[in-house]
């Protein structure tokens, strides 16, 4: 079982503090049994990863930690966005990052910045976008599949 990134920073962000806060004590014994038992099981699979792993875990929890209050809501956003993809677009999506990850890093930053750029020359095109996301995240979970399955459609030759 694959602890959810959330959780999983959330929890290496624990792991790395001296000691818990009182607060966070607080609230743990406060939880229902089974959900500790949950953050239990979680915090021994993220302890059972190479300490690489952790050790990356543990450098995007601080950088989350960083960011300004409306960037965290929004990384929030796009992980519950994410967590309601099917399987398969979930798995469609990492591979997609994987071959990203692939690039060397000026191949990354030449295609951030032209991507940027595109969207500053096309200020209506980038507008066009935002407007399309917020369309899409109103939509219910039925609604989204059906227009997933229309684009497959399409799609094929």
């Amino acid at each position: 079982m694959k602890p959810t990134v959330l959780v999983v920073m959330l929890l290496a962000g624990m792991a790395a503090a001296q000691a818990p806060t009182q607060d966070a004590v607080e609230r743990f014994n406060a939880l229902p049994e089974a959900k500790k038992q949950e953050l239990r099981e979680k915090l021994k699979a993220f302890k059972a990863l190479p300490q690489e792993e952790r050790e990356r875990i543990r450098a995007n929890w601080e950088r989350f930690r960083q960011l300004p209050p409306d960037e965290r809501a929004r990384v929030r956003e796009n992980f519950e966005s994410f967590r309601k993809l099917s399987p398969q677009e979930r798995a469609e999506l990492r591979e997609r990052m994987r071959e990203v990850r692939k690039l060397d890093p000026e191949q990354r930053r030449e295609m951030r910045d032209r991507l940027r750029n595109w969207l500053r020359e096309n200020p209506e095109r980038r507008e066009q976008l935002r407007e399309n996301l917020q369309r899409w995240r109103s939509l219910s979970d039925e609604q989204k599949q059906e227009l997933r399955e229309r684009l497959r459609e399409r799609r094929r030759p």
